[in-house]
């Protein structure tokens, strides 16, 4: 079993902020693949299941703002018995270029707030991180009104082609090829 995790923050004001890059990820996936079945609320998110590449996945959306989603993540984790070497968390990146797609397992935070809360909360720090880069506005005053801020109309067709591309591929992941669906979520941004 497989626990996907897209951050983002709750509500319609957030929907298409930069720091939702997680959120809107997780929904493309449930969107694109007939598996999934009807959202739940549980574990304080938005929890809906079914199966890729023949593994069961269980997506979920935290519903507690970015900063607490480890409290989520932890309890599912621990419901589920999902080890942490079978969570991919799907997060934004202000040290990215925009939409350069990065994947690794384990690591620091980076300073990114929900990564620190899901450190808090699992035994260990070895899950894996799908890292979308929203780029840095240059000035740490403004890093705020960036992540919170809405992509540009401009950027809407390399969205839909990055979060298409990860869905179409997200196989990859579970099959233990996530440098092929690196390079391919790369490449799919012009």
């Amino acid at each position: 079993m497989w626990l996907i995790v897209g951050l983002g923050n709750p509500g319609n004001t957030y929907a298409r902020n930069r720091h939702n890059i997680g959120f809107m990820a997780v929904d493309v996936i449930r969107d694109l693949h007939s598996s999934f079945g009807s959202v739940k609320n549980k574990f304080t998110s938005e929890l809906v299941d079914g199966t890729i590449a023949g593994e069961k996945i269980v997506l979920m959306k935290p519903l507690t703002f970015m900063n607490l989603s480890g409290q989520s993540v932890g309890e599912a984790a621990r419901f589920y018995k999902i080890p942490p070497e079978n969570i991919v968390v799907i997060h934004d990146d202000l040290d990215l270029g925009l939409f350069k797609t990065r994947i690794k397992k384990g690591g620091g935070h980076g300073g990114h707030n929900g990564l620190k809360s899901i450190d808090a909360h699992l035994a260990n720090k070895e899950y894996w991180r799908i890292r979308i880069g929203i780029s840095h506005p240059g000035d740490k005053a403004a890093v705020t009104n960036h992540v919170l801020g809405n992509f540009a109309k401009a950027e809407e067709d390399n969205i839909a082609n990055l979060l298409a591309c990860l869905s179409d591929n997200i196989d990859l992941m579970i099959s233990g090829k996530p440098d092929t669906l690196m390079t391919r979520m790369n490449e799919a941004v012009k």
